[in-house]
């Protein structure tokens, strides 16, 4: 199964990071975000890459390659102007033809288990993971008394778009030259019955900001993220 990255994206809120490079390149824990990903992917014995590129779409490609330095291969689909997430999947649709192929967000690390997102008939499955808050929770009782307090918890019973998803071939027939898939295609998707979620309680986080960045750089540094990785590279060091 082919995996494809969306890495088009101007990164804006990353400035000054992203003025010189995509956002998929800037470095979390002492490696770029693409290169956690690439190994993420590996761990589920997926090689073989399609990157969406567009934004300083030249950068990636000399960092990357084709990839044999990280063990896969990698081929592009440029974006000669900004076509939205529908649109850069649609462009690569000579490269995608014939299977499912797993489609993600080249701004977001993630330990899901991809053996579990399957497709049983529908056009599109989509991870989901628990809503993060990003204030503290204040519990009161009956009086108004203040009685717990929660910082920035997992709101468990709300589910948001992981921007994961696995994707049969058949989505390059309905999307769009141009446009978004969250916006255009998956709405009518819902309509038509053809689109599931699957569940995930663990670690996620979309790279928006200067906080995440520092955030979850710290969480790929202690283990938080890949804790075989961290044993790895300590096996190579010893």
């Amino acid at each position: 199964m082919k995996a494809v990255i969306l890495a088009g994206g101007f990164g804006k809120r990353l400035r000054p990071y992203t003025d010189d490079k995509p956002k998929p390149l800037v470095e979390l824990g002492g490696k770029a975000i693409i290169e956690w990903q690439i190994m993420w992917l590996k761990r589920f014995g997926i090689t073989s890459i399609v990157i969406l590129a567009g934004y300083k779409k030249e950068k990636l490609i000399e960092y990357l390659g084709g990839g044999k330095r990280f063990g896969v291969n990698i081929v592009y689909s440029i974006e000669e102007e900004p076509l939205g997430t529908a649109g850069a999947v649609k462009n690569a649709g000579h490269i995608l033809t014939g299977e499912d192929f797993l489609l993600f967000n080249g701004d977001i690390i993630s330990n899901v288990d991809l053996t579990r997102i399957r497709l049983n008939g529908e056009t599109v499955n989509i991870a989901l993971v628990p809503l993060k808050s990003p204030f503290g929770i204040v519990y009161v009782n009956e009086n108004n008394d203040v009685i717990r307090f929660d910082e920035k918890p997992y709101l468990k019973e709300y589910w948001i778009n992981a921007g994961i998803y696995l994707m049969s071939s058949q989505i390059l027939d309905i999307l769009p030259d141009k446009g978004d898939l969250e916006k255009v295609t998956f709405p009518e998707l819902a309509k038509e019955g053809k689109i599931k979620g699957t569940k995930f309680d663990a670690y996620w986080r979309s790279v928006d900001t200067i906080k995440d960045m520092e955030e979850v750089s710290e969480d790929l540094l202690n283990g938080r993220v890949f804790p075989w990785a961290i044993e790895e590279e300590n096996k190579a060091q010893a």
